[in-house]
């Protein structure tokens, strides 16, 4: 039988699959991935980044898709030579970093990015390279107390602690779980058609990858509430095999939980078809012997590909997709319009709404940039004004204007979108509702805009390096550490959209 095994050790990190609770199943797809491909990748920051990388401005597009880049690229030549150079500006050059974000690892439940991660883009080895060990392309997201915006970095890294990326960061080294380095199709836009097969969308066209027969007792190995890609794991197995060994066959483990693993001994050998393809088979283990030494499966090759799920259920349609994934698994999808075409969300120019005010129904709507009454003269309102200074009962059409400010029907999306770093959108939708020119009082709305502001604060002093990644100690009590640092507030989870 295919050997199943436990993990004693505990997994301190927040992960979207590190127990039963937290695993993106198709209960919980309605809640999460929809919100996520709304909210984390808007359409106007797609649009941008891709206008810049084909032009050829790369790093106009890494800023346009909240990518900071600890990198010098003219220094790489001096440092590592010429020709790795020249791979690294290519990589660069073909980087689609909105894309890279919409791929990128996320946790339950509200979808944000993972924090504390440094993974592996790409690996660079030449023969003649002098150094601790090879270089890596990687991206960081910063830990969790940092993670404003949700912004994420770029770097290379060659084995050292020396460079800004890692020395302020938590974890430098890239994740062994956690890689893109084989899974380029998710970042590399001269890559993006292998998304349809890499992910099984469409497994019956001859390709150079390997064709897979899976073990019966595998599926009976898979707890059946996860979305695990049963199907891919072979042939993901050998491009994983081939790129850590000398051959395609030998033991991979794959982690389907904190404490939930898989041992797995894969065989290939090749098919005189004509087609060039090779077969992968998953055999049986006796043994969970060499667990820990095993290549572990990457994690985008464990799971469906979200996408994939929220299409065959109908939870969005190919046209909310990212428009090179879109392509990938919907080749005949019509092009869709550009963002600057669409309407703004929360745009509500001219419009107005109606208040039930002293048997009447009133209207407020937008007056010279706020929101403001349309049925009372100024005299009238300023003279409630003065009575609500007074601790008196205001106008049924003010109360509402003071609704719209304190708690507004739209806080959910704009708290969503504050949370994913869309602070454009965020204020796009606070001036459709109030107006360019309101000023904010008192409530939960101001109280949302004034944290993410706080936060971007802290992420500041976090890529300063004036904000370490431990604990710091109190001067009069060594022993008790004191964390200075502010969390995240913690609130329930919302399942409606504005």
């Amino acid at each position: 039988m295919l050997t199943s095994t436990a993990n004693r050790d505990s997994d301190s990190s927040f992960s979207s699959h590190p127990s039963p609770s937290t695993v993106p199943t198709l209960s919980s797809l309605p809640s999460f991935w929809p919100r996520v491909r709304e909210f984390a990748v808007p359409a106007s920051m797609i649009e941008t980044a891709t206008a810049r990388r084909e032009a050829g401005d790369w790093a106009g597009a890494c800023a346009a898709a909240g990518v900071d880049i600890d990198l010098r690229p003219r220094s790489v030549a001096r440092s590592h030579g010429r020709e790795l150079a020249a791979l690294v500006r290519a990589d660069l050059r073909h980087l689609a970093p909105d894309l890279l974000r919409w791929h990128m690892p996320r946790i339950a439940p509200h979808g944000l990015l993972r924090p504390g991660l440094t993974i592996a883009l790409a690996r660079y080895d030449p023969p003649e390279r002098d150094g601790p060990g090879p270089l890596h392309l990687v991206v960081r997201t910063p830990p969790a107390w940092a993670d404003a915006g949700q912004r994420i970095s770029l770097a290379l890294w060659d084995g050292s602690h020396t460079e800004p990326g890692a020395r302020r960061h938590p974890h430098p080294h890239p994740n062994r779980r956690y890689r893109l380095d084989l899974h380029r199709h998710l970042w590399d836009a001269r890559r993006v058609d292998e998304l349809r097969i890499r992910s099984g969308a469409f497994d019956d066209r001859p390709t150079a990858l390997a064709t897979t027969a899976v073990d019966p007792d595998l599926r009976g190995a898979v707890p059946p509430d996860r979305r695990c890609a049963v199907g891919r794991w072979a042939a993901e197995a050998v491009i994983l095999l081939g790129a850590e060994g000398p051959g395609p066959g030998g033991t991979v483990s794959v982690r389907l939980g904190g404490r939930h693993r898989l041992l797995l001994r894969v065989e290939a050998e090749a098919e005189e078809d004509g087609r060039g393809t090779s077969a992968a088979r998953i055999a049986a283990l006796t043994s969970d012997q060499g667990l820990s030494a095993s290549p572990v499966l990457p994690d985008a090759a464990t799971w469906v590909l979200p996408d994939l799920d929220l299409l065959r259920t109908g939870a969005i349609k190919a046209g909310q997709l990212h428009p090179l994934v879109a392509r990938a698994l919907v080749p005949d999808l019509p092009q869709p319009a550009p963002a600057s075409a669409r309407p703004r969300t929360g745009d509500r120019e001219g419009a107005w709404r109606l208040v039930e005010c002293r048997g009447a129904q009133h209207r407020i709507g937008l007056v010279e940039g706020a929101l403001a009454p349309l049925d009372h003269d100024p005299v009238e309102v300023r003279r409630e004004e003065l009575l609500v200074a007074l601790t008196g009962t205001p106008l049924p059409c003010l109360q509402a204007i003071d609704e719209a400010h304190r708690r507004p029907d739209c806080l959910t999306g704009v708290r969503e979108r504050l949370d994913h770093g869309d602070i454009a959108g965020a204020l796009a939708v606070v001036e459709g509702l109030l107006g360019p020119e309101a000023v904010l009082r008192d409530g939960p709305l101001r109280d949302e805009l004034e944290a993410a502001a706080q936060r971007r604060i802290t992420y500041g002093l976090f890529r300063a390096d004036l904000l370490g990644p431990g604990p710091i100690r109190h001067r009069s009590d060594p022993r008790r550490p004191v964390d200075p640092r502010p969390r995240r507030a913690r609130r329930a989870h919302h399942t409606a959209v504005n």
